[in-house]
């Protein structure tokens, strides 16, 4: 028995439409697949990587490291800072000391340079008492050129009186000279007028006479050392 064409039709429409579904059931698990992976793939990007946190958090042995090695240069620039600053203090005391020094030195040389014409008169008074006869006189001012001359030494004045001694130009200053055979040559016959030194410095050379004629003196050991 042949089926009626309305019949047929519905019995084909029915099969497209159970094809369709088929077909959209047999597609949607791949759709529904891809879904879930493109979710877990943005879930993973977001979630930082283990190097990512150790750049952005750095560990507590590191933090502790660099806390040591800030500690470590603070200490070692106030070291600096400390060794500079007493450098400095020492080169200041020094350079204080040494200005005290020598405005005490030019104070003292200016006395001294003030008293050597009042030795000079003490000298001459002396020797005036001396030759004639003032005995008490020459006692008094015996006393008084002592006691100056105790107090010129105490400040460090050296006299200057090389009688017999190698002439020297830098602490005496030859006035004349005398001829004398039996001496070594260029040594200091009279002093005239005595000299004074004070330290290195000649406040006065002394005034001398040189003689000459004589035979030349040996020279001393060290200086053969050093010519040698």
């Amino acid at each position: 028995m042949t089926p009626s064409k309305p019949t047929q039709e519905r019995t084909a429409s029915g099969a497209s439409s159970a094809d369709e579904a088929q077909q959209a059931g047999a597609a949607q698990p791949a759709g529904a697949d891809a879904a879930d992976a493109t979710a877990e793939a943005v879930v993973i990007d977001a979630e930082p990587s283990e190097a990512e946190e150790a750049d952005a958090e750095p560990s507590a042995e590191e933090a502790a490291a660099k806390a040591i090695e800030d500690l470590r240069a603070e200490k070692q620039a106030w070291e600096d800072r400390y060794l500079r600053l007493h450098a400095e203090w020492d080169t200041y005391r020094r350079r204080t000391a040494e200005q005290r020094e020598a405005e005490k030195a030019r104070a003292t040389e200016k006395l001294v340079t003030d008293l050597i014409p009042v030795i000079d008169d003490f000298e001459r008074t002396i020797a005036y008492a001396d030759e004639h006869g003032e005995q008490g006189l020459l006692d008094g001012v015996k006393a008084v050129y002592s006691k100056l001359g105790s107090v010129l030494e105490r400040s460090g004045v050296v006299v200057l009186n090389p009688v017999n001694e190698p002439f020297n130009a830098l602490d005496a200053q030859a006035v004349a000279t005398v001829e004398d055979s039996s001496a070594y040559d260029e040594t200091v016959r009279d002093v005239y007028q005595k000299g004074y030194k004070m330290g290195m410095k000649v406040l006065r050379p002394a005034m001398v006479t040189v003689t000459c004629g004589g035979p030349k003196r040996e020279p001393a050991p060290a200086e053969d050392a050093d010519q040698k």
